[in-house]
C-alpha cells in the first residue's frame, strides 16, 4: 500500500513536536531539581551550623549532643529534599516516605541494643550524673571517667586498667559518684594491745590528723574505739579531706599514725605463735 508522503510528514512533526514539549518539561524539572538540591545543600548547611552554635550558648550542654543533634537536623533536609527532587519527576513521594519508614523500622529492630545505647548516652550527657575526670562506683565498676560517647563510656581503675562499659549498663544501674560532693569522709583504724592507754591513743591519733593540712577542719576530725576483743582494741580516726586528696592523706595519715604509736610506746598485739605442727606416723 503506497504511503501517503504528506500523512508520513504529519506524523512525523507531531512526534517531534511531543518529543520537544517532553524535552521542554523535563528540562525545566532537572532544572528545578539541580537548584533545588544545590539550596537543600545549603539550607541543610547552615542549620546544622545554626542549631550547633545554638545549643553552645546552653551552659553546661555536651559538645557530642551538639554534634549529634546538629547532625540529626541536617540530614533530615537532605533526606526531605532528595525526596521533593524525586517528586519533580512524578515519582510517587507517598511511597518513598513509606519505604524510609520500614527501611528505618527494621533498622531500629536489628540495631536494638546500639540504640539503647545512643539513647543512654543521650541521657547521660543531659543529665550529667558523673563528668570527665570522676572517680564512681557503677555496680562491679569503678575508676575514674575517661571518655563518655555516645555508645560506651571509658573508665580508668585505681588499677591502671581502662574499661569500656555500655551506656545502657550505666545508666541503668545505681552511680555512687565520690568526686562530685568535693569532699570524701575517710576512716583509718589501727589495732593496739588492751593494755594500752586507749585515751593516749586516740589523743595520739587526733594530732596526727591536727598536723596534716589535708584534713578538714570542719567537720572536725573524731577519733574512738572501733572493737574490742580480749586483747586488742581497735582505734578508727575518721577525718574528712578534698576528693582529690582523698587516697593520699589515707596513706599518708596510716604511716604517721603507726610513726606516733611507736613513738608514744603504743605497742601494736603481735600475732599469735603457730601451733607446732605435727607430723603423722605411717604406720608399716
Amino acid at each position: 500500500m503506497p504511503v501517503d508522503p504528506q500523512n508520513a510528514l504529519l506524523t512525523v512533526q507531531s512526534g517531534l513536536a511531543q518529543l520537544s514539549a517532553l524535552i521542554v518539561s523535563y528540562s525545566f524539572s532537572a532544572i528545578g531539581a539541580v537548584i533545588l538540591l544545590v539550596l537543600g545543600y545549603i539550607v541543610a548547611g547552615l542549620a546544622q551550623r545554626s542549631i550547633y552554635a545554638g545549643l553552645g550558648h546552653i551552659h553546661g550542654f555536651d559538645t557530642t549532643l551538639r554534634h549529634f543533634f546538629s547532625r540529626i537536623v541536617r540530614y533530615a533536609i537532605l533526606i526531605l529534599v532528595v525526596v521533593m527532587v524525586l517528586g519533580q519527576f512524578g515519582v510517587q513521594t507517598t511511597s518513598i516516605i513509606a519505604a524510609i519508614g520500614a527501611i528505618g523500622l527494621a533498622i531500629g529492630l536489628a540495631l536494638q541494643g546500639t540504640l539503647q545505647n545512643i539513647a543512654a548516652g543521650i541521657m547521660l550527657l543531659a543529665l550529667r550524673p558523673f563528668r570527665i575526670g570522676e572517680y564512681v562506683e557503677v555496680g562491679v565498676i569503678s575508676g575514674t571517667i575517661e571518655e563518655i560517647g555516645l555508645f560506651a563510656t571509658t573508665l580508668r581503675t585505681v588499677e591502671g586498667v581502662y574499661v569500656v562499659a555500655p551506656n545502657s549498663t550505666l545508666w541503668n544501674q545505681p552511680v555512687r559518684n565520690f568526686t562530685r560532693n568535693g569532699v570524701r569522709r575517710a576512716d583509718i583504724t589501727l589495732t593496739i594491745g588492751s593494755w594500752n592507754d586507749i585515751d593516749l591513743a586516740q589523743k595520739t591519733m587526733l594530732g596526727v590528723a591536727a598536723d596534716e593540712r589535708r584534713v578538714r577542719r570542719e567537720p572536725a576530725p573524731i577519733a574512738f574505739v572501733a572493737t574490742v576483743s580480749d586483747s586488742n582494741v581497735a582505734i578508727t580516726l575518721r577525718y574528712w579531706t578534698s576528693a582529690a586528696d582523698f587516697f593520699a592523706t589515707q596513706i599518708d595519715l596510716t604511716k604517721r599514725a603507726k610513726q606516733a604509736f611507736d613513738s608514744e610506746g603504743i605497742s601494736i598485739p603481735a600475732p599469735p605463735p603457730e601451733a607446732p605442727r605435727q607430723e603423722a606416723v605411717t604406720r608399716q
